[in-house]
């Protein structure tokens, strides 16, 4: 989705992965119990996307700009073969909109801009073809595509083009649902998918009507793939509204027909690699098309490394089809599990959160049959262990664990799984010591012996421990608890510091395992007694769907500061803060303070757009909210209790609906202390 003329000018969303331990885990999974079959392709498949399809598409990471072009595209299909992606299953390389000239020929055949494709595009498929790749093409269901600049769409030349596309050895069609003069969008794709069977010719074709009208109930016979949702874009917010989105939609994906949660950010630089690696993790447990968003001409190792773990895009790309499925959901604590042909779950831990949370699940809870114990694997660390049938681990700020568990009569081979923890606040105020405690506890069926933790801060920083640090053996579900003393120097500046937990283990068989939690510190101020404008207030953490939070002024949803007065319903506000759904903002409160009041309510600035709900958060207690409030409404008071939170959270939520122009402001807001 890109340039709606009904809806926004931007694209909208509609919608540290540093493993935290179970002990890490590693697998090639044996196959243990009796394959499933997977469930027959709709018709229209052909043989065709059997697994999710793979690639690359320029549009994240080029937009419309002169770098999108034939070197570009012959440059990425060079790298797929280069650096093993094309190993790992990526196939597709996909051109997206702007390859065209603004008008047709005068027998109204689609034009390739020569000057960016001065070959055309049978060439650049032909040079892609000669490395075993495939070309994926763009256009829209509609008279013109979705950039400005007005490239001419399909509609009424469905044959045509499909046609030419044939005619280019093009093998997978991005269908975009711009500028779609209010035809009926059952109509549109329909056509569209006859018109591309009538060249004969395999094409793989892309539905993206961005979920408007539930392709995911009747599209399974038009397209291989669907668009569940609006555009992403490179930030937290986005990533994890499309998330929440897409994940309840599992029962209508299967080979041949999936579920499309738009393509990946990962390395455009946006997130952080925790984040990265989340986005990725996601995906594949999903059961997404995996389409490479960045341009890997500039790409890290890091972002290498990330797309090009063939261990989690094997759970992507497992034959049976499943769409993995929420286990449990409470408080930015995910677990979803992904069934697999070999008949062991992928199982992610995801947390949404700002702080590092405990998260578990069983071997039950995710559907494995009784067992004496079973082999985990992890799928960032590449390492196995046994379990007696927990699953958990400490998951970092917005990480992920993703595992692998299967009951496997071999388990004792692997040491035990062990996970780390750490109790108590991680707040810091600077002079001030800190109580906090680690837990290292055993979840295998075997003990974890001569078992030592640590842990570390910043140079500068004391860290002592309290209690003792060490156990001769840990049994099954057992834990060594140590208390420790944290301290930063007076003066230390307020801001996030990295700990780091860490333990040491021997197996029964005398391998040493050395496991690893990365954790955050935050040095914080207590905050001023009385009533302070949160619009002025330090604070802990900020994520927003769009753009920077902004104080005291609209969210503008680019750079910081290109906002505009406060205003709901004609009121204008001196005071407060500007956000976008998503948005999260944390203050650090000491459990000195008692309310939180504002004027809530949709920013004027995006006309009838938007709707958007408010929540705030005592610790982790939801304490006030108001419902789905919409641009129509004026401001609504809202006031919540905080006495005795260490951490206050003002959330703004999409609304349900999905990401769509949702500015919102907290008016005239205040915190009494």
């Amino acid at each position: 989705m890109r340039h709606l003329p009904h809806r926004t000018t931007r694209r909208r969303v509609v919608g540290a992965l540093t493993a935290g331990l179970l002990g890490a885990a590693g697998l090639a999974v044996p196959a243990m119990a009796t394959p499933t079959t997977a469930p027959a392709a709709p018709a229209l498949a052909g043989g065709l996307a059997l697994t999710p399809p793979m690639g690359f598409n320029n549009w994240n990471s080029t937009h419309c700009r002169a770098e999108f072009n034939e070197s570009m595209v012959k440059g990425i299909a060079d790298i797929f073969v280069e650096k093993g992606l094309k190993d790992a299953g990526y196939l597709y390389v996909n051109l997206d909109d702007c390859w065209a000239l603004p008008a047709r020929d005068a027998d109204g055949k689609l034009v390739p801009d020569p000057g960016r494709f001065p070959n055309g595009i049978k060439a650049v498929a032909d040079y892609v073809h000669a490395k075993g790749l495939k070309l994926g093409i763009y256009t829209s269901a509609g008279t013109k595509t979705c950039d400005s600049a007005g490239f001419p769409g399909a509609l009424g030349h469905e044959y045509s083009d499909a046609r030419q596309f044939a005619d280019w050895g093009v093998d997978y069609v991005k269908y975009d649902n711009c500028n779609n003069q209010g035809v009926d969008a059952k109509v549109r794709y329909t056509t569209m998918r006859d018109a591309l069977e009538a060249t004969g010719r395999p094409i793989v074709y892309s539905i993206c009507e961005w979920g408007e009208n539930k392709p995911w109930e009747w599209a399974a016979d038009v397209g291989h793939l669907w668009r569940t949702t609006g555009d992403i874009s490179d930030n937290w917010g986005s990533m994890l509204s499309i998330l929440k989105q897409n994940l309840p939609l599992a029962p209508y994906a299967g080979p041949g027909h999936w579920n499309d949660p738009d393509m990946l950010e990962v390395g455009n630089g946006g997130m952080t690699d925790t984040e990265y690696r989340s986005h990725f993790s996601m995906w594949s447990i999903m059961a997404a098309p995996l389409l490479i968003g960045s341009d890997l001409r500039k790409a890290s190792q890091t972002t290498f490394d990330i797309l090009d773990n063939k261990e989690v895009v094997a759970v992507d790309q497992d034959p049976l089809g499943k769409q993995g499925t929420v286990v449990s959901s409470q408080g930015g604590r995910w677990v979803v599990a992904k069934e697999m042909t070999d008949g062991s779950r992928a199982v992610a831990l995801f947390n949404e959160s700002g702080t590092a949370q405990h998260i578990s699940t069983t071997a039950k809870a995710v559907g494995l049959p009784a067992a004496d114990a079973y082999t985990l694997r992890d799928l960032w660390q590449h390492k196995s262990y046994n379990t007696a049938g927990t699953i958990a681990g400490t998951v970092p700020a917005h990480g992920t664990v993703l595992v692998r568990v299967v009951a496997d009569p071999k388990w004792a081979a692997h040491p035990p799984a062990v996970e780390l923890g750490l109790d108590g606040s991680p707040l810091v105020e600077a002079g001030k010591a800190a109580g906090l405690t680690s837990t290292v506890t055993d979840l295998g069926r075997t003990p974890a012996r001569r078992v030592s933790v640590s842990l570390t801060g910043p140079q500068g920083w004391s860290v002592e421990p309290a209690s003792r640090t060490t156990a001769a053996s840990l049994p099954t579900g057992r834990s060594l608890r140590t208390k420790w003393s944290l301290t930063a120097p007076e003066g230390t500046p307020t801001g996030s510091y990295a700990l780091t937990l860490k333990a040491s283990y021997r197996s029964a068989s005398g391998d040493r395992v050395d496991s690893t939690v990365p954790l955050t510190a935050s040095v914080v101020v207590p905050p001023p007694s009385g009533t302070s404008g949160l619009g002025d207030l330090p604070w802990l953490s900020a994520m927003n769907g769009y753009g920077p939070v902004e104080r005291n002024t609209s969210n503008g949803e680019s750079a910081a500061g290109d906002g505009h007065p406060l205003t709901i319903g004609g009121v204008v506000y001196g005071k407060g803060l500007g956000v976008h759904a998503e948005s999260a903002v944390e203050y650090y409160t000491g459990k000195a303070c008692r309310t939180v009041t504002a004027d809530v309510g949709v920013d004027d600035e995006k006309g009838a757009n938007g709707t958007v709900a408010f929540e705030v958060w005592a610790d982790g207690t939801k304490v006030a909210s108001t419902g789905v409030l919409t641009n129509a409404m004026p401001a609504q008071p809202l006031t919540a209790d905080v006495t005795g939170a260490q951490v206050v959270r003002l959330v703004v939520t999409d609304g349900g609906d999905g990401i769509d122009s949702d500015h919102a402001d907290w008016a005239n807001a205040q915190l009494t202390c």
